[in-house]
């Protein structure tokens, strides 16, 4: 029986959306993954002591034999490893059992900065036998200058986002939705209230789904934020309301959005960094800029427009059938 490492992006975070990605990112490995013995480490937190390492233990032999190694997902390449707070917390002590890593429609973080060490570190994690997958073309040329093969599947969440998939989805306004923020940043303040206020407007009931744990005490801090329905923050909950009719999905919370699609809701999703902003490039989300949301939101929300995803699928196909036997 095979064994994989499947690094998964959810374990210790702070932001649900990373249990979209690992989801989809299971759905996507089933193949592979039913008939395997399957380990799970974490992204955000350590794997592994330098201790353990050092002593190369027999879990970490385990580990570092897999025959495949795959990181699921997310912004997991920040360009500096030496960041407080990087996504992946791996360093040259603690790494070696991960060596060999394959990428699922990863990306890399903000800003064109890289040094050294983080450079080198990558070379040695990352796969060279294998093509990597990556969600937007930024991030493969990232993972194209490290020396290694790279293809742009789009999101692994959005991979089943077919035409004859994306037809079913509604094409007029809803009288209900739910949205989301992005409550990490105080001055983005004044477009989300017009974004609240705009919503309050225009469905005859207002939903908020906390992806993030900022999200419930930013949204408190806005005028008006008693007319809104609380959902709370789990898969399950959201899960829930998204098999209910007559809904539609607006905000800034990239992977919400798209979760949203996936139960056929139809969604407006609002750009506040170059996640959206790189996908939509390429994919065609139905997005808008967040400094646009006064000008044209409330339009588009009355609006009649189709859901028209345009994703690689000959890219994906390329990228699975590598581990087809």
């Amino acid at each position: 029986m095979k064994k994989i490492l499947l690094l998964d992006t959810s374990i210790g975070t702070s932001n649900l959306g990373d249990y979209i990605i690992m989801e989809c990112v299971r759905k996507e490995l089933a193949p592979i993954l039913k008939t395997s013995f399957v380990y799970d480490m974490p992204t955000h937190l350590p794997a592994f002591s330098t201790f353990s390492v050092f002593r190369n233990s027999l879990a970490v032999q385990n580990y570092a034999t897999a025959d495949l190694k795959f990181a699921g997902g997310s912004n997991l390449l920040v360009k500096d490893l030496k960041t407080h707070y990087p996504q992946w917390n791996i360093h040259p002590f603690n790494s070696k059992p991960l060596n060999g890593v394959i990428l699922v429609g990863v990306g890399a973080g903000a800003g064109e900065y890289t040094n050294k060490y983080t450079t080198n570190l990558y070379k040695k994690v990352l796969n060279r036998e294998y093509i990597h997958s990556v969600r937007d073309e930024r991030s493969k040329r990232y993972v194209e200058s490290l020396g290694l093969k790279a293809v742009n599947t789009g999101c692994v969440t959005m991979w089943m986002l077919t035409p004859e998939f994306c037809s079913t989805i509604p094409t007029k306004k809803a009288e209900r939705c739910v949205f989301t923020l992005t409550g990490n940043s105080a001055k983005t303040l004044e477009e989300d209230q017009q974004l609240l206020d705009i919503l309050l407007r225009n469905y005859e009931e207002v939903n908020f789904w906390i992806q993030g744990d900022l999200d419930f005490n930013y949204l408190k801090r806005m005028n008006n934020s008693e007319k809104v329905n609380i959902i709370p923050p789990s898969i399950e909950a959201y899960d829930k309301l998204l098999s209910e009719d007559n809904l539609d999905y607006i905000g800034t919370r990239l992977h919400g959005g798209v979760y949203a699609m996936r139960h056929g809701k139809r969604a407006i999703i609002i750009a506040i960094d170059e996640r959206a902003t790189e996908i939509n490039r390429r994919n065609n989300l139905n997005c808008i800029a967040q400094k646009d949301i006064e000008s044209k939101l409330e339009k588009m929300i009355q609006s009649e427009f189709a859901t028209e995803v345009k994703m690689p699928f000959e890219a994906i196909e390329q990228w699975k059938i590598q581990f087809i036997e």
